[in-house]
């Protein structure tokens, strides 16, 4: 069972396989040559618990990454309590020698759990990347296709205004593929106006 993996000098933290969108552009769908997210190994068998995931961390030099990365296959904050507990003993370890915490999600940590979670996040973690993908509703439904529908569209752009709050360097993400100019713009400035920066994406063909 993998739960934390090594990428470009960051470590990765693989906590959870589970979604409540399928994005067809996710690279959990397919077999890239050569990317460790088509690898089998990141499909986890069950999840692990807190401390199997401490212990994971604390057989690295945890210190020596640029950076921590909770992401893998799933939406990590489905275990946005593990993970921040996590954080917690991380900190009480290593102080500040602790690299910069990341966040890769979807943006559905309040509508996952039904309460704010953002201001738990505030001293923890450093980054968050959040799945931006679409300048309306209807596209970001046909495009993550969410459990949710629509709805989750508002609840990500909802998410993404009020963890900014909280969080020093929040940034929305699409993937290029089959966007005009005209649209990463508009994407550009929803994230303007929710105080966060826009990153674009290159697509990678699974």
């Amino acid at each position: 069972m993998t739960i934390t993996y090594e990428y470009e000098g960051a470590l990765y933290v693989n906590l959870t396989n589970r979604c409540n969108c399928a994005c067809v552009f996710c690279l959990r769908h397919g077999k890239a040559q050569g990317s460790i997210y088509t690898e089998d190994s990141l499909w986890l068998e069950r999840e692990p618990t807190r401390e199997e995931a401490l212990a994971d961390f604390l057989k690295r030099d945890v210190p020596s990454y640029r950076e921590i990365v909770f992401c893998g296959y799933g939406e990590p904050t489905y275990r946005i309590d593990d993970l921040l507990w996590l954080v917690d003993r991380l900190k009480e370890c290593f102080g500040d020698r602790l690299p910069p915490v990341r966040i890769n999600t979807n943006g559905h940590a309040n509508l996952i759990h039904g309460r704010d979670v953002c201001p738990e996040l505030k001293g923890r973690i450093d980054t968050l990347s959040i799945s931006l993908n679409s300048s309306s509703a209807a596209e970001y439904a046909a495009i993550c296709r969410p459990r949710e529908g629509e709805a989750a569209y508002q609840a990500m752009l909802d998410f993404t205004r009020k963890a900014a709050k909280y969080v020093p360097n929040v940034v929305m993400t699409i993937v290029d593929k089959d966007k005009t100019p005209e649209e990463i713009e508009r994407c550009r400035q929803i994230a303007r106006d929710l105080g966060v920066r826009l990153r674009v994406r290159a697509f990678i063909d699974s």
